[in-house]
């Protein structure tokens, strides 16, 4: 089956196109949204609404990218939108997160395979510093290091998602990961 035959699928709302569509993508989309808000619940919660979107909006979408791109842009979209709730609800959602109220933050599991106590425990630690240094960074800059480093994105795949150029994705992780060596650099100096 070509995409545009998938697609063509998905708008006569085929049961069989929905559960390739699931078959295809649930597990990629659920690692984005779990590179961008690491709680399981929350990621699944997110991923099922990026499904039921793409099942509604489906007639909408215009070709104009790759479904992929399309499902992509729609999962950093709802990803986002949670984030941006979260702040605008509770300007302290970042002392919740350290005091693990509003998240699990173990994201030890994402970042290694050694099991070994210790190294779990040093994982854990250092990701969830990662993390929080992540989500301070301005929206943009946020977007464009998670799709490259967590999610490992090709710069031309992230210009798609995002609608911008090459050149402003190579601009913001430029100044994503600067803005991150300041903000651990601080953390780490306010730890000694």
């Amino acid at each position: 089956m070509t995409e545009n035959q998938f697609i063509e699928a998905l708008k006569t709302q085929s049961r069989a196109a929905f559960t390739k569509l699931l078959n295809d993508y649930e597990q990629k989309v659920f690692g984005t949204c779990l590179s961008f808000v690491p709680n399981k619940e929350d990621a699944e919660d997110i991923a099922q609404e990026v499904f039921v979107e793409v099942f509604n909006s489906i007639n909408k979408f215009k070709g104009d990218s790759k479904l992929s791109t399309w499902i992509y842009r729609i999962t950093t979209n709802k990803c986002l939108e949670l984030i941006r709730k979260r702040k605008t609800k509770k300007r302290f959602a970042f002392l919740q997160s350290l005091s693990g109220d509003d998240y699990t933050l173990d994201k030890a599991s994402y970042f290694t395979e050694i099991n070994h106590p210790g190294l779990v425990l040093e994982q854990k630690e250092i990701s969830e510093t990662l993390f929080l240094a992540i989500n301070k960074l301005p929206e943009t800059q946020r977007l464009v290091f998670t799709l490259n480093k967590i999610d490992d994105k090709s710069y031309k795949e992230i210009a798609e998602i995002t609608n911008k150029s090459i050149g402003s994705i190579e601009s913001l992780l430029f100044r994503a990961k600067k803005n991150l060596q300041n903000i651990l650099e601080e953390f780490y100096k306010s730890q000694m």
